[in-house]
């Protein structure tokens, strides 16, 4: 009679699975091959258009010219360029301005949805309108509402009496800039209300009926209930307004492409008309990398809203 003479630890070895096979079971290395794709397209559309256009920054390069090395020559310029000085004024006037209205109108208007109204679904349906047009569409409605012969909102001013000649809206610098600064509002408005609404949403009924119970007003329910709560998903939602305000391009260029005398350039527009119409590639990257310490500080402060979100829900730091 046979008798096995092998020990148990090597029977256990030989019965326990492989590292391989441990490798090809773990979470984690599925993991990584699930996001392997997304992690191509985002190197493939996003990191190497970001290192190209770094590195045209450093470069003299034009349509059809390949160009040289030439370190920080473009910026340099720049430094020294009142017309990239007025784009960069007008971008944070652009931005701040139309930030600063959207977010309170958009929270007007969720606090507004957030209470029970008759055909809530159908107005928040509306209200999300703006949003889902495009924004070419959009601009050139303005652009119609704005003309300067044709103008809506003119000749109803000129009927009512309230003046005695058509306004000139994107003729004016001022009047131009005041008008693509409204066109960005009345698009980003949905944005941050719908978003806010959905914030509004989460927070727990208890909270305001112990409030209520200890006697607290509408404006104290809203400032020492309503707004920390909803504090971290403002952070985000200004976050998002700001970057799409700070890089908006579509509207300003088909409403004025940043006339009048360069009044409503922002830098994305005036980066385009540097590279393409004008033709010197190198120019126009290094005005759309200077826009990205900028767009690094706008992510910083989502980070930091997040941070305090989990902080709330008792999370480390």
């Amino acid at each position: 009679m046979a008798v096995d003479v092998q020990q148990p630890s090597a029977r256990a070895a030989a019965h326990a699975p492989s590292r391989i096979s441990r490798i090809g079971q773990s979470k984690g290395f599925l993991s990584f091959w699930f996001m392997l794709p997304a992690a191509a397209l985002l190197l493939l559309f996003l990191a190497y258009p970001l290192a190209l256009g770094v590195w045209l920054g450093f470069t003299d390069a034009r349509i059809g010219q390949a160009g040289t090395f030439i370190g920080l020559e473009n910026y340099e310029w720049l430094m020294e360029d009142p017309v990239f000085w007025l784009a960069v004024f007008n971008t944070f006037l652009y931005t701040v301005v139309a930030s600063i209205i959207k977010f309170g109108l958009g929270l007007w208007l969720a606090l507004l949805l957030n209470h029970h109204l008759p055909f809530k679904a159908l107005l928040r349906a509306i209200v999300l309108l703006p949003w889902i047009v495009p924004t070419v569409l959009s601009a050139i409605a303005f652009w119609w509402i704005y003309d300067a012969q044709f103008s809506i909102i003119s000749w109803s001013l000129v009927k009512l009496g309230l003046i005695d000649h058509y306004i000139d809206f994107l003729g004016d610098p001022a009047n131009a800039r005041a008008s693509v600064i409204a066109a960005n509002i009345w698009r980003g408005i949905p944005f941050v209300a719908i978003t806010l609404l959905a914030g509004l949403q989460t927070i727990p009924q208890s909270l305001y009926e112990a409030a209520l119970i200890d006697g607290a007003s509408p404006w104290q329910r809203f400032r020492y209930v309503t707004f920390p709560m909803l504090t971290p998903i403002i952070a985000v939602v200004m976050t998002f307004s700001v970057l799409f305000t700070f890089t908006d391009f579509q509207l300003i260029y088909v409403l004025t492409r940043g006339g009048p005398l360069n009044a409503t350039h922002l830098m994305a527009t005036l980066s385009f008309q540097r590279a393409i119409p004008g033709g010197y590639l190198g120019e126009g990257a290094a005005i759309a990398v200077s826009m990205i310490p900028f767009l690094l500080g706008a992510i910083l402060f989502s980070y930091f809203g997040l941070q305090r979100r989990r902080w709330q829900q008792g999370g480390g730091d």
